[in-house]
């Protein structure tokens, strides 16, 4: 039997005794901790992540999360109260069935679903324009095992993939770096990501926001091939190809709830940090 390893988080359930009743809440002990932070998570609430107990000082932390909390009560249930709000009201839209909407760039599509033609082996997805609204179209095929979030998924990650490359054509050059390659995935802490060797990986989550919020994004890790960290440099660099980069930073944060959740059958978003 392998032994746990040194360098692995742990886990146990607590709960903060607040002015405004009790909060319960994960204590995550990370090796790789400096600090405490705050993340309120779509499906598992507050989680508190704290170093572990052999760095100084942290042998027991339930005071310092304790007195956190306290200080940050009013921001805890704001954005619970918020995430609980946005599951009802995504909820509301039907989940995965026909009839109901499901966001693509930006805008909210009437979802359709219909059979494939006789003999095709793998669904699709179609968007369709309509005048008073947008669809899209599953088409379901008797041999495909998929479900419909599957197939779904699928070709949102295959759109993704499209206009994120597209948009990394487009102002790699004016900012004269170079990405050597481009991968999408699903991170649920954060919308992109850059390494020191040219490497960038995006959430495909993001063909569902406005296209402004995708360029941003896609502009942001663009802009770390240039600079690692969040200086004044950094956000300088940002704001000559975005200069209105602060909006759709905070679109992505206000609906990453929308966006994490909505394949989900009920629909709940990315994690709020402090």
């Amino acid at each position: 039997m392998r032994r746990p390893s040194s360098s692995a988080a742990t886990e146990s359930s607590a709960v903060a005794r607040l002015a405004g009743g009790p909060i319960p809440f994960v204590l995550r002990r990370s090796p790789r901790s400096r600090g405490l932070r705050v993340v309120i998570h779509p499906d598992r609430g507050v989680v508190v992540t704290v170093p572990t107990a052999g760095r100084r000082g942290w042998v027991d932390p339930l005071p310092h999360v304790q007195a956190f909390l306290a200080e940050r009560e009013s921001w805890l249930r704001r954005h619970l109260e918020r995430q609980a709000v946005e599951r009802d009201r995504l909820a509301a839209r039907g989940g995965l069935q026909d009839g109901a909407v499901v966001p693509f760039r930006g805008a909210l599509h009437r979802l359709r679903i219909r059979p494939a033609s006789p003999g095709a082996r793998r669904s699709s997805v179609e968007r369709v324009g309509g005048p008073e609204e947008d669809e899209l179209v599953v088409h379901l095929a008797a041999a495909d095992r998929r479900s419909i979030a599957a197939v779904l998924e699928a070709w949102l990650r295959h759109s993704a993939r499209e206009a994120i490359e597209r948009e990394v054509r487009r102002h790699a050059p004016a900012l004269e770096v170079e990405a050597v390659a481009v991968s999408i995935r699903d991170q649920r802490s954060r919308w992109g990501s850059a390494s020191r060797r040219g490497r960038l990986s995006f959430s495909w989550r993001l063909i569902l926001a406005p296209p402004e919020a995708l360029e941003t994004v896609v502009v942001h890790e663009l802009a770390h091939l240039r600079v690692f960290g969040h200086g004044a440099r950094f956000w300088a660099i940002v704001a000559t190809r975005r200069p209105d980069h602060a909006i759709w930073r905070r679109w992505l944060r206000d609906h990453s709830t929308e966006l994490h959740r909505a394949l989900d059958e009920p629909a709940a978003g990315l994690a709020r940090a402090v």
